[in-house]
């Protein structure tokens, strides 16, 4: 099933050119739901079950035609979200989720008067499965004579509408009266639903099988749902044993077992395992409570969690902490004296060389000082530090102190997981008055700016020298902008930063700068590279339709917004693709064009705009031929049969700026197959107003394509087309064979009026409010069964004295000119079913709406006040003069004792049946004008 809801905005335009200008849109809706309900500021309420088909549309009746936007807003079910604006008649959401419920906005704007903007609630109704658990508490009761034992069953369930809770002691309902031993009660600050059954001084008969049931009454037919639980004496919550420390520390490539042992707990405990924060890694397998992974790697680090559940008590949890070993990244530092500021190692002054491994875990790396191949150990002259207290954690450091010639030397540091498989990582690094020097950092010749073209690859170079030679970090000298890779800092190498696919949005000063790391550990050297990217001039507008009345003068600009370079090398003006010698050549800062127009020089212009770098081109399309018109599409199809075999048609239009271009004198229409094609000679049309010409002579069951084209004294439109379908017309049956009952969601194409004040309802016996009054309304269908369906009004709030409920049939065509021997028209029968019971009862009328140039209604048959509580049948005579729809009319009374039913409708050739007449006589009749 799925829920299809009408948005119908209707823009009202005059039916005449004469009839001055157009009225603003308004928009009325209508649709079939599981429920429809309207809150206290008379807006509708549609609900729909979850996963169902939800589907809201436009149907735009407005001319010019308008735009249609969606909007939505968050419901009482959701987070609160802004979802993405749908520019479309028909929004289709498939299978729709409880967040997806709250309201939804429909605008509609032509551009005549004021936008039409209507909003629908959207009621997303679901029920999940109940969830129960158990708690227990002892007590001491009188000192120590005995204690009291009091067992807690809680039910949680999320649902809309809210839930109704049944509790279940094997299979008798629970009723806290008649059982002082119990107790039910919804407890305070809860997530969802709940409903608690307390069992006070366990007693032996509470030792059973207890079921928490749910329901939201059937609504949206969402059925019942329930959880069964088993309570003994036996029932104890959870307890877990893990076989591992909370830490576990493992080489990569061994396998892994995590096991939680379950110690205690009836009914038996589910065991789950999970990660935090990502998911079980794909090599792993559970099974029994066993977590095994396969061949780690770092990537599964994490933290595993072990659950046990038996929905006693609270969950058993147990958390691992799986650390796998790895080392990577070994970077040094040399630092000369920080106290002297020095940048240079010297004689006679303090050098300190850190290391540093990203490993996992940090505090377990063991780092290894040697000189020349030879362990250190802590001496005078030099101390190894496993942990600088002024470097990054996790570095280890040397530190020289007075350098003296003996410590120039080669220096290494070793990093490795002690009892471990994961490789070691080694440094060396030559410690010579001249092997280390500071770094230089120049920009070469002409490289402070790189210029390169949109979509090109550019080159940043900045030379970096010294001993050793660190890399070079670049980044942008906007902090605000990150590199192109997304990060904030890209290391080179040889200090060359390589670009490709150039963007404009990539121009801006870089940055480059020695890194700290794999060098000396001073004060970086920096400087800054300008990239300048060049691109072609950004032109507005990029397309133009230009309508303009013929020898008037024109102005085409072409406006300059942005440009790289900014000087404009040249502006050439093209017509239908041949330049336009007369014009001059010369660069314009925005150039323009100006010329008086004649039916000679209409045609596409073109201005290319070139700065060097490539040409961008302003395109204008001048013409003197007036807008299309735009049909009024929902003119009823066929207007009126006439004699023989043959239809008429209404064709009905309104013209798109008609003020745009030389005056509209008329019309061409072509009518395909051959019919005709005439000029139709009309006043100058009004923007938004209604024009139409009625087509004679069309053929049944023939459908035809018409064309139609404005005029002016110098051009002729563009054609616009639509096809005029024959629709067949209806086919009367036996009444036996087609009585509408209303047992289908289609309810067998009637509709509901858009210009009444409320719905009428579809329900049966197995979908009433159980809160309804007894009063009023009928208890099941004419046929007497709790599934038969019914339509019928609510007289309750909000609902007021003389609002009106219209409920439409579908629309059918008598093609007959006459009826029987001695009759003018063919004669039909309308027969139905009513239940009028209640001291407030209103009116309930029935209407014939004759359909034409101009919809007449009739008022055939009406009936007041209360007729007892049975279904009564009414059938009534009539004859139409042409394609008509049945209206049944339900008008509150004074007050919600007024609920007023139909069912069992049928419309058929012919008079009524005698025996079953009801006469018209002595009923309110009028007939409208």
């Amino acid at each position: 099933s799925y829920l299809n809801v009408l948005l119908l905005i209707s823009f009202l335009a005059t039916h005449t050119l004469m009839q001055g200008s157009p009225a603003n849109a308004q928009i009325a809706h209508s649709g079939q739901a599981c429920v429809v309900k309207e809150d206290n500021i008379s807006e509708r309420i549609y609900t729909i079950r979850e996963g169902d088909r939800l589907e809201l549309q436009c149907l735009v009746k407005g001319h010019p035609r308008p735009q249609v936007r969606w909007t939505k807003t968050a419901g009482s079910a959701s987070d609160k979200f802004q979802e993405t604006s749908i520019y479309n008649e028909t929004l289709r959401i498939e299978g729709i989720q409880r967040v997806q419920g709250g309201r939804y906005y429909c605008k509609a704007d032509n551009g005549v008067g004021v936008a039409a903007i209507k909003s629908i609630r959207v009621d997303v109704q679901y029920l999940d499965k109940p969830v129960l658990t158990v708690h227990q508490t002892i007590s001491d009761v009188r000192g120590s004579y005995y204690q009291e034992k009091t067992v807690f069953l809680r039910c949680t369930v999320n649902s809309n509408p809210p839930a109704r809770f049944i509790w279940k002691r094997g299979t008798t309902p629970i009723e806290q009266s008649k059982d002082t031993g119990v107790d039910i009660y919804e407890p305070l600050y809860t997530q969802g639903e709940t409903k608690v059954l307390k069992l006070k001084n366990l007693r032996p008969k509470d030792f059973a099988n207890y079921t928490c049931q749910v329901s939201v009454r059937n609504v949206c037919d969402i059925p019942d749902n329930s959880v069964t639980f088993q309570l003994t004496n036996a029932t104890t919550p959870p307890a877990l044993r893990l076989s591992v420390n909370e830490t576990l520390v493992v080489d990569p490539g061994k396998d892994v077992t995590l096991s939680c042992e379950v110690t205690a707990g009836f009914p038996k405990p589910t065991v789950t395992w999970s990660r935090t924060p990502n998911a079980l890694p794909r090599n792993s397998r559970v099974r029994d409570g066993t977590l095994t992974l396969r061949s780690v790697t770092p990537t599964d680090s994490g933290f595993y969690n072990c659950t046990a559940v038996n929905n006693v008590g609270n969950p058993a949890k147990r958390n691992v902490n799986l650390i796998i070993r790895s080392m990577s990244n070994l970077t040094f530092q040399i630092t000369p004296d920080s106290n002297k500021d020095s940048e240079s190692i010297q004689m006679g002054r303090d050098l300190k060389l850190s290391c540093h491994v990203d490993a996992q875990p940090q505090d377990k790396v063991n780092y290894t000082w040697y000189k020349n191949a030879a362990p250190i150990y802590n001496s005078e002259s030099l101390i190894v530090l496993r942990s600088d207290p002024d470097m990054a954690p996790g570095t280890s450091s040397l530190e020289i102190v007075d350098m003296k010639f003996r410590d120039q030397a080669t220096y290494s540091c070793v990093a490795n997981f002690p009892a471990s498989t994961v490789p070691e990582l080694r440094m060396d690094v030559n410690i010579t008055q001249s092997s280390v020097t500071p770094p230089i950092l120049t920009v070469p010749a002409g490289g402070q700016v790189v210029s390169v073209r949109e979509g090109g690859t550019a080159e940043l170079v900045c030379l970096v020298d010294g001993k050793p030679r660190p890399p070079v970090l670049w980044s942008r000298a906007d902090k605000d902008l990150a590199m192109p890779t997304g990060e904030w800092a890209v290391e080179t190498r040889d200090g060359r930063l390589r670009l490709t696919s150039v963007t404009r949005d990539l121009m801006g000063a870089y940055r480059c700068q020695t890194a700290t790391y794999n060098g000396l550990n001073i004060k970086p050297r920096q400087a800054q590279v300008q990239l300048n990217v060049q691109y072609a001039p950004v032109l507005d507008p990029v397309f133009q339709d230009v309508r303009s009345p013929n020898y008037q003068l024109v102005t085409l600009r072409c406006v300059i917004q942005k440009s790289n370079p900014a000087r404009v090398t040249s502006v050439r003006w093209v017509r239908n693709g041949e330049p336009l010698s007369s014009l001059t050549t010369d660069p314009q800062e925005n150039p323009q064009l100006k010329f008086k127009l004649d039916p000679g020089n209409n045609g596409t212009y073109e201005c290319r705009v070139s700065n060097g770098v490539g040409t961008s081109t302003c395109t204008f399309n001048v013409t003197s031929r007036p807008y299309n018109a735009e049909f009024y599409y929902d003119t009823p199809n066929p207007i009126r049969i006439l004699k023989g075999n043959n239809y008429s048609y209404q064709l009905q239009w309104t013209q798109r700026e008609p003020q745009a271009t030389d005056r509209i004198i008329g019309y061409w229409i072509n009518v395909r197959k051959n019919l005709f094609s005439k000029q139709v000679d009309k006043k100058e049309p009004v923007k938004g107003a209604l024009m139409s010409f009625t087509l004679n002579d069309l053929k049944i069951p023939l459908s035809y394509e018409v064309r139609l084209s404005p005029i002016t004294t110098y051009s002729t439109g563009d054609y616009v087309s639509r096809n005029i379908k024959y629709s067949e017309p209806y086919t009367y049956p036996r009444p036996s064979d087609h009585v509408c009952g209303f047992e289908d969601e289609r309810i067998c194409g009637f509709s509901q009026d858009r210009s009444d004040n409320f719905d009428w309802t579809r329900q049966n016996y197995l979908t009433q409010n159980p809160k309804r009054s007894s009063n009023t309304g009928p208890e099941m269908d004419r046929s007497g069964t709790k599934e038969g369906y019914y339509m019928y009004i609510e007289a309750s709030r909000p609902r007021v004295a003389d609002d009106a409920a219209r409920l439409l049939s579908p629309l059918y065509n008598v093609t007959a000119a006459r009826g029987p021997k001695g009759s003018g028209r063919v004669p039909h029968c309308i027969s139905f079913f009513y239940h009028m019971k209640g001291k407030h009862i209103g009116y309930l009328n029935v209407w014939m709406r004759v359909k034409g140039i101009a919809s007449v209604d009739n008022l055939v048959w009406s009936l007041k006040g209360n007729q007892s509580s049975d279904w009564k049948q009414a059938n009534i005579n009539f004859n139409p003069s042409g394609p008509f729809q049945v209206m049944f009319e339900a008008i509150r009374g004074s007050g919600y004792e007024g609920d007023i039913a139909i069912d069992d409708v049928s419309v058929t050739k012919g008079k009524c049946k005698q025996e079953n007449s009801v006469s018209n006589t002595g009923m309110h009749v009028r007939i409208l004008p």
